[in-house]
């Protein structure tokens, strides 16, 4: 298949857990454009059995780990063929699908660091009839990096402006920047928690999923003591390069914070909005203290509460969405790995020494082959 008029496809849930993300992406001269996008939900059983195990709160024996890897597996491909069926494309016209998975445990650290995203590829190919790039993590990790985060490559191609130095702030289940620097450095980082902790305080209190428009948050009062109490917390004084996930910052850490205090609800919630942008601030502070605007992308930016008050933090810089400049804040993460899936079959690399801390370059993900007629 002739790679110019190849499509790609991007797969992923993040660690929130919320559904997964799918996207279609053409190339020009290598740079990805998104032709057709979708966010495939979980099945209520399925994504609480991904949150319960992402937080510990669940010890999977072997046959329930294979189980569930083939179940993810089982709705990537259902994501696919939902986002095939959608955009009118044939599975002829598909190089390559690039799947994240689903990460279930983010460990860089310590004697033997790893990470783990599942959902089987051989699923995913074998269902699609489409090659499946995958595990994209472990050879940044093998290589003595953190495995995270991959997206700051892409954040550089299609959002730095030469000259003038700009973050990139993703916000999901996990906050990170991207610090595109004036005179072309990349560096970037997990900031700590972002969506996840706030939507899984929520569906405990209320039974939702989310907090929409940041509308729970903004009924309670944010509490200094816990807040400072929160932001004790080691990894928030840690240098980068770091990570981090739902495995450390999940509802039974924030239980451990609780005690001796007795708040509301609420006030919790607002409390860890708060906690969210405070972390992020400090760290562009920290960071990127010349930089001139923020772009936001992820599911934070529908968060009116949290979006106001990153405006009112972040200021004099200037805070926006990615959409300006032309690049959807909702599908960027599945952009890039529609991105690694290309890179690994051009032989490229996919990620950046400078933010992992991997000793060099290296091609990451391994290819799993779809039937042939």
């Amino acid at each position: 298949m002739d790679d110019a008029s190849a499509r790609y496809i991007g797969l992923i849930s993040g660690t929130s857990a919320d559904g997964i993300d799918a996207v279609l992406v053409r190339f020009e001269q290598d740079r990805p454009h998104l032709v057709h996008a979708l966010a495939h939900p979980w099945p209520d059983v399925l994504r609480e059995q991904i949150l319960r195990v992402a937080q510990d709160e669940t010890r999977l024996d072997l046959d329930a780990y294979g189980q569930l890897d083939v179940a993810i597996g089982q709705m990537f491909a259902e994501a696919t063929q939902k986002l095939l069926e959608g955009s009118g494309t044939p599975v002829s016209s598909v190089r390559a699908i690039g799947s994240h998975g689903q990460t279930i445990r983010h460990r860089p650290a310590g004697e033997f660091p790893f990470t783990l995203q599942i959902g089987d590829p051989s699923v995913i190919a074998e269902r699609s009839g489409i090659d499946v790039v995958a595990d994209f993590r472990r050879a940044d990790v093998a290589a003595g990096g953190q495995g995270a985060p991959l997206l700051p490559a892409v954040h550089a191609m299609l959002l730095a402006h030469p000259g003038h130095t700009r973050v990139v702030l993703n916000m999901g289940g996990i906050a990170n920047i991207t610090v595109l620097a004036a005179n072309g450095h990349v560096s970037g980082f997990d900031t700590g928690p972002a969506n996840g902790l706030m939507d899984a305080w929520c569906l405990r209190h209320r039974g939702e999923s989310f907090d929409r428009d940041g509308a729970f948050a903004a009924s309670g009062h944010t509490d200094e003591a816990l807040l400072t109490q929160l932001l004790s917390d080691p990894y928030f004084a840690l240098p980068p390069p770091k990570s981090t996930g739902r495995e450390h910052f999940h509802l039974a850490w924030l239980d451990a914070q609780l005690s001796g205090f007795s708040l509301s609800p609420a006030d919790v919630q607002a409390t860890l909005l708060e906690l969210t942008i405070r972390s992020v601030v400090d760290a562009i502070a920290r960071h990127a203290e010349d930089a001139k605007d923020v772009l936001m992308c992820g599911g934070g930016v529908h968060n009116t509460a949290l979006v106001q008050r990153l405006h009112t933090l972040l200021t004099p810089r200037v805070l926006g969405s990615t959409a300006a400049h032309g690049v959807d804040p909702d599908y960027l993460e599945a952009t890039a790995f529609a991105w690694l899936a290309r890179q690994r079959l051009l032989g490229r690399p996919g990620n950046l020494p400078a933010v992992t801390g991997a000793r060099g370059l290296r091609v990451l993900g391994a290819v799993y082959s779809a039937p042939r007629a």
